[in-house]
């Protein structure tokens, strides 16, 4: 994840990192002025339609489209901030839940050995988690033209919570711990497995493929019919104008897809490993 400085505007404005959308579409910007000039070019000089040509009013239908695709960006970008809030919320109660399951087992725990097992599992987990979210096979899971090896692809989180498990109940065998205890470690144990499913849940189910497309496809033509109308009022200023708008619109688009999938290594993606670290930080000072 990217630090900085929210009140900086300046930075903001003057300098383009890495995930930048500006790097990623310049190369089609530099093709749309190009073609946005040719239009104009054609319209003015070598077409020369009148002023009253009907191809003018074709800015009425702009003006229509152009709040239709607003409201389809807002509600994109909306629905793909909510999927990196819900994961980065997922993973805070993971950092709460495994320091409350460290907490108890602090206090019931007499031998070191045990300790010492749950001091280094804990963070294991948040640390298993974040190499399997990151994994590009734990996303294609509901592809159907996809065919995963399951013995090459064991469920790792869940091979450790399974491991947790069996040492609660060896714990309550041996008489180490009482039944209420019992209880108590194993909804801890539980709750791992419910914010693995729900992160899971995130990572392999994107937008529908129809809407993506579809919304692509709108900004595609949308753009590419913008110097049509636009070349009477403007002239050759229509270049710059349309790749402006064009930059805005795929801009939108472009940081929608990055955010969508909150556990990927994209700069803006969230810092599961970093969390990880400090959950084990905090587990090793706890127990």
């Amino acid at each position: 994840m990217i630090s900085y400085n929210t009140k900086d505007w300046f930075t903001f404005i003057f300098k383009f990192h890495k995930s930048d959308t500006f790097r990623t579409l310049f190369p089609i910007m530099i093709a749309i002025g190009i073609y946005s000039g040719i239009i104009g070019y054609l319209e003015i000089e070598y077409w020369k339609l009148p002023q009253e040509s009907y191809i003018k009013n074709i800015t009425i239908m702009h003006g229509m489209l152009g709040f239709v695709i607003s409201l389809l960006l807002v509600f994109r970008t909306n629905t793909a901030y909510d999927r990196w809030w819900e994961g980065r919320k997922l993973w805070g109660s993971l950092v709460n839940n495994s320091r409350n399951f460290a907490i108890k087992l602090s206090g019931i725990l007499k031998e070191e050995s045990d300790r010492a097992y749950f001091r280094k599992m804990i963070p294991g987990y948040a640390s298993i988690l974040h190499k399997h979210l990151n994994n590009n096979d734990t996303g294609k899971q509901l592809f159907e033209d996809v065919d995963l090896e399951i013995d090459r692809h064991k469920h790792k989180p869940n091979q450790v919570a399974k491991m947790l498990f069996f040492k609660i109940n060896d714990l309550y065998d041996s008489k180490k711990i009482t039944g209420d205890q019992l209880i108590i470690l194993n909804s801890e144990v539980q709750s791992f497995s419910e914010i693995c499913g729900a992160c899971e849940r995130i990572k392999n189910t994107p937008i529908p493929y129809s809407y993506s497309a579809f919304l692509k496809k709108f900004i595609f033509f949308y753009v590419m019919t913008l110097p049509f109308g636009y070349a009477f009022v403007l002239g050759y200023y229509v270049a710059p104008v349309v790749v402006f708008v064009f930059y805005v619109l795929a801009s939108l688009e472009l940081i929608a897809e990055e955010i969508e999938d909150p556990f990927g290594t994209d700069e803006n993606d969230l810092p599961t490993h970093k969390i990880a670290e400090n959950i084990k930080k905090h587990i090793e000072e706890i127990i």
